[in-house]
């Protein structure tokens, strides 16, 4: 519908002279075709929005869990082993550091442009990626697919912000949440089944018919935007964040792996991150229009509390989840051949509290005490993962699984709809897409700590696992083939293992293998600890959290 002879009814809203609502974004005009200011039923245009977007997340989701099904027969192809672990630091990188950025620019600018931009990006570096010849391209077309990725993942949910009100977003951010589990349960099945079947490249070219679906039903359905003024781009503010936040991501991801923590290359990273960080806010404090506003966290306590709560549950929660599969596999004995089927029971247990968490907020128009009770589940849960041994049965893990993926899944639209409610309309796209940075940051945080936490406790327990009679008769070569936690998971290497031993020592190795399960068993209690104990952090951090009622309109009162 056109926006023309306009006629305004107040300083906030304006109404086009069809009747249709239309919502002042920033200096920009939104014109919506449906119910007034985003209110009323899922009718219309709305419905095909949110369906749009919806497949858009499943697209950015998926693709993190399905491209590491396939890599093994990507080396294969394309060979470059040292370069295995950036096909995924690429799209990391891209993607984190853009969240931010295109956040802010679609509060300056409007979301449409922006988010089927994205899109389409996403869809070319898929297509890129498919056609890749060798390593080198494939890193290079996995950046660019992480920033389309990350531009949909800072907008998606500013989006659903756009068309409906705080007081009605519960219901439908939860159906987010419930995209992300959906996608960590099928994807690495779903990758696994496509490159058997069909070829590693249609793992990236299975983007492209959902995302020309989506971009089709986007560029019909989403409201329209016309910029009312000139607004300008904090190009310096850019570059700082990039500054601060590559460096930082880069050491998290080498320190323990590539290089020591005190190594000079990783100290460097961090303390460079660190002088980029204290420019930036002495940057954003001047700007004129920041890309990430001090103010937004130094006069918004809820904006504070909630991002140190999803960096801690981040970092706590996602930090040590990558280590289920361990604990599963090297101490339990499950197969890993269908390992994407291990996290099954927790994402289920997340996509349903995650929706009906969303439903709660909606209808009791409270947050406060549901982010406590889902907090205390979590830190609960993850206290009973810490308590697991050698001993754990398979059962006794997935009821555990079960208890986190409660109260994990009800955190991820509550705190989403907690800061989006504190703030004006104009500042939607950027506190958004501030929350999926924080949890970003804080999930690679707690991998890479947690990660080094393991590495350096297995080692120490590793080494009263070899009876001495062993360590005098074995060659230090072979005893460091037996001692490979990679036996426990990789039935060829637990044969390799054991052919290194004489006939003699033989006897031995189902010892020796009973004392590496037990090192590896103390090794993840330590790690589970240590995420209960972030967690439990999180959750007194949320009692400070202040709870103002849901707006339900797009412009009633922040207080």
């Amino acid at each position: 519908m056109a926006l023309s002879r306009q006629a305004k009814t107040s300083p906030e809203t304006t109404v086009a002279d069809d009747g249709a609502s239309v919502i002042p974004h920033g200096n920009s005009v939104v014109n919506h075709s449906d119910s007034a200011a985003g209110q009323g039923p899922l009718t219309g245009k709305r419905i095909w929005v949110l369906v749009g977007i919806l497949f858009g997340m499943l697209l950015g989701s998926l693709d993190q869990t399905i491209v590491g099904t396939a890599m093994p027969r990507v080396i294969s192809s394309l060979g470059g082993m040292d370069y295995y672990s950036w096909v995924f630091t690429a799209y990391m990188l891209a993607s984190t550091t853009s969240v931010p950025v295109f956040g802010k620019l679609s509060d300056l600018f409007g979301r449409k442009w922006f988010y089927l931009g994205s899109l389409a990006l996403f869809m070319a570096g898929s297509m890129a990626c498919g056609a890749a010849q060798n390593m080198t391209q494939l890193i290079v077309f996995r950046g660019l697919q992480g920033l389309g990725g990350g531009s949909m993942m800072a907008n998606a949910a500013a989006i659903i912000g756009d068309i409906f009100p705080p007081a009605e977003r519960g219901r439908y951010q939860g159906l987010m949440g419930g995209v992300f589990g959906l996608s960590s349960v099928i994807g690495p099945t779903l990758g696994g089944y496509i490159t058997d079947q069909l070829n590693w490249r249609w793992v990236f070219y299975v983007n492209l018919p959902v995302g020309v679906i989506a971009l089709f039903i986007l560029l019909w359905a989403m409201p329209r935007v016309r910029l009312t003024e000139r607004r300008s781009v904090d190009y310096l503010g850019v570059s700082m964040l990039i500054a601060a936040t590559v460096p930082m991501l880069l050491a998290l991801s080498w320190a323990g792996t590539e290089y020591a923590w005190a190594s000079p290359t990783i100290v460097g990273l961090l303390a460079f991150s660190a002088l980029a960080w204290v420019a930036l806010v002495l940057v954003e404090r001047r700007a004129k229009e920041p890309i990430l506003p001090v103010d937004l966290f130094t006069s918004n306590s809820i904006v504070s509390v909630s991002s140190i709560v999803v960096f801690l549950t981040g970092a706590g929660m996602f930090g040590a989840i990558t280590f289920i599969p361990l604990f599963m596999q090297a101490v339990i004995g499950t197969s890993a051949t269908n390992s994407g089927v291990m996290l099954t029971p927790m994402m289920l247990a997340l996509v349903f509290s995650s929706m009906v968490g969303g439903q709660i907020i909606s209808r009791t128009g409270k947050y406060k005490g549901v982010a406590v009770v889902a907090l205390a589940i979590l830190t609960f849960g993850m206290f009973l993962m810490s308590r697991m041994t050698e001993a754990a049965t398979y059962g006794l893990v997935v009821r555990n699984m079960i208890v986190v993926g409660l109260g994990l899944g009800v955190t991820m639209p509550l705190f989403m709809i907690t800061v989006q409610n504190s703030v004006p309309y104009s500042k939607l796209g950027i506190v958004t897409a501030a929350v999926q940075f924080f949890r970003s940051i804080g999930g690679t945080i707690g991998v890479a700590v947690f990660g080094t936490f393991l590495t350096s406790s297995m080692q120490r327990e590793l080494a009263t696992a070899i009876p001495a009679q062993l360590k005098a008769m074995v060659p230090a070569d072979q005893l460091k083939g037996i001692l490979d936690p990679q036996a426990l998971i990789n039935p060829a290497a637990l044969a390799q293992a054991r052919a290194h031993l004489s006939p003699a020592l033989a006897p031995l190795f189902d010892q020796v293998m009973v004392g590496v399960r037990h090192a590896i068993a103390v090794s993840l209690h330590d790690v589970f600890w240590a995420g209960a104990l972030a967690v439990a952090v999180s959750l007194v951090a949320t009692f400070f959290l202040k709870e103002i009622p849901l707006r339900r309109s797009h412009h009633g009162a922040v207080r």
